[in-house]
């Protein structure tokens, strides 16, 4: 699995802290950003006049040097200041500008514009003068550069502070911070471009990336190569579409469990029709549960007794609001770590109103009922009961549409049973999910993405 880190606004100044204490002045590592912010915005935009807005810290320090760089490459470049540079490094950094330097209000735009006014850690939004400036230039620039995040987005929970213009491309150093990932202040960001500046960087919160899925060897047969059980309810297309994307996704062998013949089922799933089957097979690798399910008495039947089966479960829909009228520690009886993938209302029904970002939410929903945890939508999250966390890279949002869910929920099943472990599992189907909307393109339904998962199988290794 391809890991990025994300770091929290306390991470990284932590990192930063420690890079200065290791013998790196904090000059350094401004100039660094700075030269490295001008070098990625002169390849975006081009030689376009520039306006950057510089604030009183440390970003706007980082502003400075960024203005004085794009100079140095051939670009007309203007400064407007909110206020004095508070810091050491920041007042040398605007000493080092050594051109005039114009105050924020009534200046005129820029066809390019930089907005360095705050960064990492902000705690409230921009005065309501300071707001109406920034969004009057970023509104007549036609290329909108912000330096770490966007004025008024805050770091760790993807709020926005005050209005937040929409950006073309969002520099952030080192690493990415939560609010890059997270709605709202996600699709305010635009292209992401990360920085390098030689600071040591670590979390237990990352981005998702692609799975490492090996094809299959000369000694592999069906069995080895994933067996998933999908149970079907009062709505059989949900549970087809789900195990259509196990087959797609890789799985070796498919079973379809239901009361009677489901169609449109590609004939390489095995229809077991009007046999609930037995779940104490070593063979299965996981069972999905939920999608189509219903909430009948023989809905609830069956969910009793496969909360104990001996295979690995994912869980979702039906199955979710089965659970939540149970609670959370029903999971307890589970033999494995379940996977459990509610979307918004789900989560709701099952932990209630959880305090903090989505990540604290999805890692506390994680430590309550002892499951892997993916809380869908625009920004998924997926969390394991031991703290560890991930986000999602932005998805289509086509997405949004009747049958995805069902979708994800084979693709996590194929990657449970081809042995990866929960947390694992669960990311890998997120990103296989997400690439495969990304190639289905514009319009898609969720058929679509069941046709594009070789695809996207096949750029993991597979």
């Amino acid at each position: 699995m391809a890991w990025r880190p994300i770091l929290t606004a306390d991470e990284m100044r932590a990192a930063e802290a420690a890079a200065i204490a290791g013998g790196t002045p904090v000059e350094t590592l401004m100039e660094c950003a700075g030269t490295a912010a001008a070098e990625a915005i002169r390849r975006h935009a081009g030689p376009l006049p520039a306006l950057v807005l510089c604030g009183p810290g440390n970003n706007g320090g980082d502003g400075y040097v960024i203005a004085r760089a794009l100079r140095q490459r051939g670009v007309r470049v203007r400064v407007a200041a909110l206020g004095e540079p508070q810091s050491p490094a920041a007042k040398a950094a605007r000493a080092s500008w050594g051109e005039a330097i114009e105050d924020l209000g009534g200046n005129p735009p820029a066809p390019l514009l930089v907005d360095a006014l705050f960064g990492t850690g902000l705690k409230r939004g921009l005065d309501e003068q300071a707001a109406f400036e920034l969004m009057r230039l970023a509104a007549a620039a036609r290329v909108r550069v912000a330096v770490d995040l966007p004025s008024g987005a805050a770091t760790d929970d993807g709020r926005l502070l005050s209005p937040v213009p929409e950006q073309d491309l969002t520099i952030t150093f080192q690493t990415l911070k939560p609010s890059h990932l997270l709605q709202p202040a996600a699709r305010h960001m635009g292209r992401i471009a990360i920085c390098d500046i030689g600071v040591e960087a670590t979390s237990r919160l990352h981005q998702i990336g692609a799975p490492a899925i090996a094809p299959p060897g000369p000694d592999d047969h069906k069995y080895t190569r994933g067996y998933v059980a999908v149970i079907a309810g009062e709505m059989p297309g949900a549970s087809a579409l789900t195990a259509a994307a196990a087959a797609k996704a890789g799985a070796g062998y498919v079973r379809l469990i239901a009361e009677r013949r489901v169609s449109g089922v590609p004939s390489a799933i095995v229809q077991s029709v009007g046999d609930t089957g037995s779940f104490d097979d070593p063979r299965i690798g996981a069972v999905a549960f939920g999608p189509g399910l219903g909430r009948s008495r023989p809905a609830r039947d069956a969910f009793d007794g496969i909360i104990e089966a001996d295979a690995p479960l994912v869980l979702d829909a039906d199955a979710l609001s089965l659970l939540s009228a149970d609670g959370p520690q029903t999971l307890e009886r589970a033999k494995h770590v379940p996977i459990l993938t509610p979307h918004g209302g789900e989560f709701g029904r099952l932990f209630g109103a959880l305090a903090g970002s989505k990540v604290e939410q999805t890692r506390e929903a994680a430590r309550l009922s002892g499951a892997v945890i993916v809380f869908k939508g625009p920004d998924t999250v997926v969390a394991h009961p031991d703290g560890r966390a991930a986000i999602g890279p932005p998805a289509s949002r086509w997405l949004a549409s009747a049958g995805t869910g069902d979708v994800l929920t084979g693709i996590i099943a194929a990657m449970r049973a081809k042995g990866m472990e929960p947390f694992e599992a669960a990311c890998g189907g997120v990103w296989l999910h997400g690439r495969a909307a990304a190639l289905a393109g514009p319009g898609l339904i969720a058929d679509d993405l069941v046709a594009q998962l070789p695809r996207a199988v096949a750029e993991c290794g597979g």
